[in-house]
């Protein structure tokens, strides 16, 4: 038991938050009070450090930017390369390992150690990596680095281990692959070509060995040349020269002929008895114009030929159609027979792989499907029927199908959401895949014991949900649901697109999603949101909508007073946003000076709608333009379904709406939710001034500034212009310093665009200080955020900006995106000669140029609403991005009848706590230290038919923290982090109990309070990449790991924590990288993680028979040791390439371990096999006995009875 003695008496003066320039945690006052509670806290913490390590655990999605592809026949894996040098290997449902080249050089090109359980890699870097499949996590055994050339072309041959490398120089060099030493033979490109050819043959893009003799080796060269060399006499065999450039070429099984693809969209099909010239040329694509010449077809990049017994032989390959159709899609072509048949893929082939039944290259090949790598999806074909259909991909490769926007990540959902999800789902998938079963069936997995349920919900910029089953370290789509359907399609050069040039209007932004309830909420980039309910019914509906209008008046401009420092306190409501329940004008309303004015930025469906069984739209709300300006994305949401309540908050202020009433209850600026309790002195405003013209790009100039109002783009969109506003230069500065530094983006002022008055370097400013507090608090978001975006001119910086902005939802303005290069230059002269005189913006600072507070976070529970409260009560606690907690009490009728027709009523601001930086996160804890849980309401469905047994109320689940009372008395701990800072307080007595400063140089991007090992624990992931996990409650830091050195923005954007020590983020465009924190799931998950390597006995080669093996040449014979060994070749040139040995230490001994286990299984399958042989060899002696001992007792008896006989007798 561990025991945290506090005196609670005048605490919060002497905790470490009161030196750090913030008012005391007691009152909002900054007076410190003495809590009528027991002096002393008993919280046993079981949480230590050794609990905690951090480790990747899967990645989900299909390889960003690949590459590469190759295959095991006998093994059925699958690997793929990509442009960052990623390798990701996939076999059967759940055995899908990711491996990562530390150069992170691109993958040139992959090659299997057939059925040994290792691959060869030939990275972009001229380096060469042995990996060792033969354990979970795949290790580099061996790497050799290029010194001199450039690699271009790998062939391994099949049970061979001599590794043909072939070079940009046209040169051919050979690797031993045990010891990944290079071989002394060479085959220089000099001595390939004839000596009198006058030009370089070209990079080698080709090696393989004739399928009739493995000595000879047939090498292609890029300018048209083909070489066949005989490794035994060092010397060609053959040379065609050919006019146009080889990109690929494939054997004949028998080795007698091989074709070839050309840049001119030619195939050529080559035999070995004349090689003078191709014996067929053919243009598969290519078409005799009138005027008698053909068509020019683009290049052919690969063929395959392959050979069946059944049928034709196949010809398949990619490219070759013609320059003439413009806009046709690029196309694989399988030629089989006379038919022809082009199948047009969505994206770009990247690399295609046929495969086949045998690893033997000298056999009939049997096809059976062929692999398409595409640029952003992975197809499999069905060679085996006619019609060619696709096999259903069982990976996640379709994450990406419309960009993600946002994720959540939910652990140990309830048992039943799950397969709910699936059927509803399964109604929906799409049909004609092949009947077949998926052909990459490799490697070995099974369920942990470690599982529970995990759905992990993507939104997309279409508008689109998906949500995904992601329980024991697999990710399987459940069910899809489309927000654009709710609304009508905008018509062109009509609605949001058109005037804010917003590309994708219905893109998600933010999820709130209770599983126990199973509403969803949906925040959109339009301000919009959508609020849905779960059915297993389909049925008629009228969607509700409701509009608010959430814009601050132009009375918050700031003006210079002479009275600055006094303290004036706005009237309630002068400033606060109306709601708005009817349509107040038509979708066309504009006011009398032609500017937009309450109407919303998507028009919702006013006709009754049929939804199918799922998740059915049961409110919509929207925010509404004034005067002409567009409103401000929302920033931050949270549901109660419990109370029947969904509450919404931006830069302008926060919204409560009852969407059981389908009413808003509470429609407040920032400003006004502090009442009298404001913690800041603000000015009053000036009265509203004429509102500028906001036509055209405004120059700016000594008397006023641009107020050009436009939305950002969408999340996914990293160009094009965006909303602007011109700032004043010291705040320009701020924003504009991003070239390694970049500040925090919810410190930034959110501007609703109204005009400025200039000030000067002398000119007064607002000052909005708490007591004690000094003018400028250290750098909110200083100098550790890292981002590998690129910076280039404008784009750069408005892209950065534009994402920075979406993480937090705070909107940041600028000025600078439409000026001239020189005025470009100009500013950012300016901004880094600012950067170095000025201090630099803060959540404190900012207020001092502007006047908007965003609403960061939203968290309903049942709290202390004031101090003299003795029972808990529904309450809202709110954040802001000036590090304020302000807590607001709300009155919920408790009878059924009385809930649906009596108001909701909100109650005055109670609580309000200081915090360094915007408030990220509320947690609640008893007094025990255990979670508490928000309550909810059981699900029920609306649409089920009525049954007169059972009734349709709401059953609601409470957990009140007075429910906790061993020790402790009543009372609840409430958990605040921030930016920068995390506290604890003691509510109802509102008492700081314990602190903790984060971060000093970084600022804090996402913060969740989790539950681990029956415990909890507040984890962060702060800016510069850390990972942090402090205990609960007393703030004790459990452990800080440098994870991620670079930070971009989809990775801020996108991480999240969840329950059991798992989080997640987008690790790329395209995949989900899963991370645990929980020292336990570390120790098991080798058990949780697919096994890639399975002992399988090699398929014999088939009998070549006598003839074939008389006439078909010594192929058996070949011995490789003999040419490429150290003793006939001597030693390669120690300058033309380096050994690099792969881990060593417990890895390397990992590898050992793991090799020599998988050698013990071989060896053990081996003689169970010759046992089992050598039981049916002993089964078959025995019937021979035995039908040997009855053939001699029917002989003896024959001769018994003919031996009296005379032969004239028979």
């Amino acid at each position: 038991m561990k025991k945290f003695r506090k005196v609670l008496d005048g605490l919060t003066t002497s905790s470490p938050g009161g030196t750090m320039g913030s008012p005391s945690c007691g009152s909002a006052a900054g007076t410190p009070t003495a809590a009528p509670t027991p002096k002393e806290i008993d919280v046993q913490e079981t949480l230590v450090s050794e609990n905690f390590q951090l480790c990747k655990t899967v990645r989900h999605g299909f390889p960003y930017q690949p590459t590469s592809l190759a295959f095991d026949p006998v093994q059925k894996i699958l690997a793929i390369g990509s442009r960052s040098g990623g390798v990701r290997i996939l076999g059967r449902p759940g055995v899908d390992c990711y491996c990562q080249h530390e150069s992170g050089a691109a993958v040139l090109q992959l090659q299997f150690l057939i059925n040994e359980g290792a691959l060869v890699t030939a990275c972009a870097d001229d380096t060469l990596h042995l990996w060792n499949l033969r354990q979970r996590r795949p290790a580099v055994l061996h790497s050799l680095k290029f010194n001199r050339e450039r690699i271009t072309f790998c062939h391994l041959p099949f049970q061979s281990k001599w590794l043909y490398v072939g070079t940009e120089r046209g040169n051919t060099h050979i690797v031993n692959i045990e010891s990944f030493i290079l071989s002394g033979y060479v085959i220089m490109w000099n001595k390939a070509i004839e000596l009198s050819t006058k030009t370089h043959p070209g990079p080698v893009v080709h090696l393989s060995d004739s399928p009739k003799d493995e000595g000879k080796l047939l090498i292609g060269f890029e300018g048209g040349t083909i070489v066949q060399w005989d490794l035994r006499a060092k010397k060609a065999d053959f040379r065609i020269y050919y006019d146009e450039a080889i990109h690929s070429v494939s054997w004949h099984h028998e080795g007698k002929q091989f074709m070839c693809s050309h840049s001119d969209g030619s195939l050529t099909l080559w035999t070995l008895r004349n090689t003078t010239k191709p014996f067929q040329v053919t243009f598969p694509h290519g078409k005799i114009q009138k005027d008698g010449r053909k068509e020019s077809c683009k290049p052919i990049l690969k063929v395959e030929y392959k050979t069946s017994r059944s049928s034709e032989p196949f010809v398949i390959f990619s490219g070759g159609l013609s320059y003439d159709k413009a806009g046709r899609r690029p196309a694989l072509t399988i030629m089989h027979g006379k038919a022809i048949t082009v199948l047009e893929m969505d994206y770009p082939i990247v690399e295609f792989m046929v495969l086949c039944e045998t690893p033997y290259n000298n056999e009939v090949q049997d096809p059976y499907a062929v692999v398409v790598l595409l640029e952003k999806d992975l197809i499999v074909v069905d060679l085996t029927q006619s019609n060619f259909p696709v096999f259903e991909n069982p990976y996640p490769m379709d994450i990406h199908e419309s960009p993600v926007t946002c994720t959540a990540y939910f652990a140990d959902c309830p048992p039943d959401i799950i397969p709910i999800l699936y059927s509803i789902g399964a109604k929906n998938k799409k049909t004609g895949y092949s009947h077949k079963e998926w052909p990459i069936g490799g490697g070995t997995w099974t369920l942990g014991s470690h599982t529970y349920p995990e759905i992990i919900i993507t939104g997309h910029a279409d508008g689109s949900i998906k949500f995904w089953d992601a329980s024991a370290f697999t990710l399987q789509m459940l069910y899809k649901l489309k927000t654009s359907k709710v609304f009508e399609k905008p018509k062109p050069g009509e609605g949001r697109a058109a005037e804010l040039g917003e590309e994708d209007p219905f893109a998600v932004q933010m999820v709130s999603w209770c599983p126990h309830s199973r509403i969803f909420c949906v925040v959109g980039i339009s301000a919009h949101i959508i609020l849905y309910r779960f059915s297993k019914y389909d049925a008629n509906t009228q969607i509700v909508s409701l509009e608010v209008r959430l814009q601050c008046e132009p009375e918050d401009i700031i003006t210079p007073s002479e009275n600055e420092n006094n303290p004036c306190f706005s009237e309630p409501g002068s400033h606060s946003p109306q709601p708005h329940h009817q349509h107040p004008l038509s979708p066309g309303s504009r006011t009398p000076d032609g500017a937009k004015d309450s109407i919303p930025c998507l028009k919702v469906k006013d006709k009754m709608v049929r939804v199918p069984p799922g998740y059915q739209s049961d409110l919509v709300i929207q925010l509404l333009w004034v005067d002409g300006e567009p409103p401000q994305q929302i920033t931050s949401l949270d549901l109660n379904s419990a109370y029947g309540l969904l509450a919404f908050g931006n830069c302008n202020g926060l919204a409560v709406v009852d969407y059981l009433q389908k009413t808003v209850i509470l429609c407040i600026s920032t400003l006004d939710l502090y009442g009298a309790t404001d913690p800041y002195q603000r000015l009053t405003r000036s009265p509203r001034r004429n509102r500028q013209s906001t036509s055209g790009l405004t120059e700016l100039t000594d008397n006023q500034q641009s107020i050009d109002m436009e939305r950002s783009k969408s999340p996914t969109s990293v160009k094009g212009p965006g909303r602007k506003l011109s700032l004043p230069t010291d705040l320009k500065t701020d924003l504009d310093h991003v070239n390694g530094h970049c500040t925090s983006p919810t410190s930034q002022p959110c501007s609703a665009g109204k005009p400025r008055i200039p000030m000067g370097p002398e000119g007064p400013r607002l000052t909005r200080r708490g007591p004690g507090r000094p003018p400028f608090r250290k750098a909110q978001s200083a100098a550790c955020m890292e981002i590998s975006l690129p910076v280039s001119h404008t784009e750069g910086h408005a892209s950065r900006r534009a994402m920075l902005q979406q993480l937090h939802g705070v909107t940041m303005y600028s000025h600078d995106e439409h000026h001239t290069t020189a005025a470009y230059c100009w500013n950012e002269r300016e901004s880094r000669e600012n950067s170095f005189s000025r201090s630099r913006s803060s959540s404190v600072s900012s207020i001092d140029r502007d006047t908007k507070e965003a609403i960061t976070t939203l968290q309903f529970g049942e709290s202390y609403g004031r101090k003299s409260d003795a029972l808990p009560t529904p309450c809202l606690w709110v954040g802001t991005s000036l590090g304020v907690g302000i807590l607001i009490p709300l009155s919920i009728p408790t009878d059924h009848e009385e809930r649906m027709e009596d108001p909701v009523t909100v109650g005055p601001s109670g609580a309000v706590q200081m915090l360094k930086g915007s408030v990220l996160r509320f947690g609640f804890l008893d007094c025990n230290g255990a979670l508490i849980q928000s309550p909810y309401e059981v699900w029920r469905d609306l649409n089920a038919p009525e049954d007169p047994d059972r009734t349709r109320r709401r059953k609601l689940v409470h957990f009140s923290p007075s429910s906790s009372q061993d020790a402790f008395g009543e009372g609840h701990l409430a958990v605040v982090c921030s930016e920068r800072q995390a506290k604890v307080f003691l509510m109802p007595s509102q008492s700081c109990l314990f602190v903790h400063n984060i971060t000093e140089s970084s600022f804090v991007l996402r913060a969740d309070v989790v539950s681990l090992c029956n415990s909890v624990c507040l984890a962060c992931f702060c800016a510069n990449g850390h990972v942090m996990t402090l205990s609960l409650p007393s703030l004790r830091p459990l452990m800080d790991v440098n994870y991620l050195p670079l930070t971009d923005m989809r990775i801020a954007r996108t991480f999240c924590f969840t329950n059991e020590g798992q989080a997640l983020y987008l690790s790329s465009p395209t995949e989900i990288q899963r991370i645990t924190y929980s020292q336990e799931m570390c120790d098991n998950l080798q058990e949780m993680l697919g096994e890639l390597f399975t002992p399988i006995e090699t398929p014999e080669a088939q009998n070549r028979g006598f003839l074939k093996g008389f006439f078909g040449g010594n192929a058996h014979t070949f011995d490789r040791e003999e040419l490429f060994g150290e003793a006939a070749a001597g030693k390669a040139s120690r300058s033309l390439a380096q050994h690099i040995p792969g881990q060593g230490g417990v890895e390397g001994m990992k590898v050992a371990a793991s090799g020599a286990v998988g050698e013990l299984a071989r060896a053990r399958i081996a003689l169970d096999e010759r046992g089992q042989r050598l039981g049916e060899l002993e089964e078959r002696t025995a019937l021979m006995m035995t039908s040997a001992e009855t053939f001699s007792k029917h002989a003896h008896e024959l001769m018994l009875k003919c031996k009296d006989k005379k032969w004239y007798q028979f």
